[in-house]
């Protein structure tokens, strides 16, 4: 009978391989966050951690993420690229400004719910937001209205909730200020197409400025010629004239 001696070494050995093995290396959570399971699904809940940017190692199977009631401020592109699984997104009460144009790429597809209440969003380029299926909460934020929010609101999936409370922090016009989005675009408020008044009013300008300077610039051109050709006749005047001594001579003979 064979006998096989374990030493210490040897144990804390396969104990290491044991835990290389056992350990679910892409469900690591966060330090900063708590991670747990929702009816089955794995939910990482960062909230109210003081966190200034997005965590880098967010578990790629998460399905619920949420980092409201932090201090970020941006949501750079491929934010959540790595997390193909997610389906709910909360990023209220932030002190969110600035959203790139890819920062949800790669989870458009299955992403159900995005949150973006209660933030410092005043613009959001439309690319970011029109990819998404998502419902999509954009209440008390300073709003800047203008033609990209409008497209939003009418392209965009909204929560029909919290769509009364887009309201125009600052607007082209001071009447339509602290006004809800909505009641402005009711109205019968077009933002898009005072973009392109606007657009079409600068052009005429520019074309009326080259204009202008090409008249100008023919005057003054003209006005130039002129009065060289009046200096050159003035130079003429004085010289004697070729002409008179030539016929004197013919009449003599």
């Amino acid at each position: 009978m064979t006998f096989t001696t374990t030493t210490p070494a040897t144990s804390v050995t396969q104990a290491f391989f044991c835990l290389l093995l056992c350990v679910p290396w892409g469900s690591s959570c966060p330090p900063s966050c708590q991670c747990t399971e929702r009816a089955g699904a794995k939910a990482v809940l960062c909230s109210s951690r003081h966190l200034e940017e997005i965590p880098k190692d967010i578990p790629r199977d998460a399905v619920f993420l949420k980092l409201d009631a932090n201090s970020i401020t941006r949501i750079p592109s491929n934010a959540f690229r790595h997390l193909s699984h997610l389906e709910e997104l909360d990023l209220s009460r932030n002190a969110i400004e600035k959203i790139d144009r890819a920062a949800f790429k790669g989870v458009a597809a299955g992403l159900r719910t995005l949150d973006l209440s209660s933030n410092r969003i005043r613009s959001i380029p439309k690319e970011a937001l029109l990819a998404l299926s998502a419902k999509l909460r954009l209440a008390n934020n300073p709003w800047h209205c203008e033609c990209a929010l409008q497209e939003v609101l009418w392209e965009a999936r909204l929560d029909p909730d919290s769509v009364q409370d887009i309201t125009c922090h600052t607007a082209p016009r001071e009447e339509y200020v602290g006004k809800p989005l909505l009641q402005v675009l009711d109205a019968g408020v077009n933002f898009c197409s005072v973009r392109q008044r606007t657009t079409d009013v600068a052009m005429f300008i520019t074309m009326f400025g080259w204009f202008a300077m090409v008249i100008v610039y023919v005057i003054c051109y003209v006005r130039h010629n002129r009065e060289d050709t009046c200096k050159h006749v003035d130079y003429l005047k004085p010289l004697p004239s070729t002409q008179g001594p030539a016929e004197t001579t013919s009449t003599a003979l």
